[in-house]
């Protein structure tokens, strides 16, 4: 990622949810304005499950297999996950099987909704 991506990512992350959303809102402006338009969505990256794996490091993997995706919105499903192998001690393989089925999920929908607005 350019540094002034992450910049922008991170002055997008800081900002209120109304401002946030003006900013994105202006983004989309100018987009139309230059014609950019995304052709498609990244595949994911092939990244293959080791045999021994922690919570965390499972996370990692499915950020960067999922890179495409917006993080933000699996925060709070991933953090309980998290938090329930941390704290409560549930098995790790049960929680990352179902962090990869989130993580799935959501790239489905991306490309779903990716997918519509292509017909529209």
């Amino acid at each position: 990622m350019k540094k002034s991506t992450k910049k922008l990512l991170a002055y997008y992350r800081e900002l209120p949810d109304d401002i946030a959303q003006q900013l994105l809102d202006f983004a989309e402006f100018l987009a139309a304005r230059y014609k950019i338009e995304v052709k498609e969505i990244a595949l994911p990256a092939i990244i293959e499950r080791p045999e021994k794996e922690s919570v965390v490091v499972a996370v990692k993997r499915l950020s960067a297999t999922y890179h495409m995706l917006n993080k933000d919105k699996l925060l709070n499903e991933t953090a309980s996950l998290v938090s329930q192998n941390l704290i409560q001690g549930r098995d790790a393989v049960d929680v990352i099987d179902e962090l990869e089925v989130i993580f799935l999920k959501e790239y489905e929908t991306l490309v779903e909704e990716f997918n519509q607005e292509d017909t529209e």
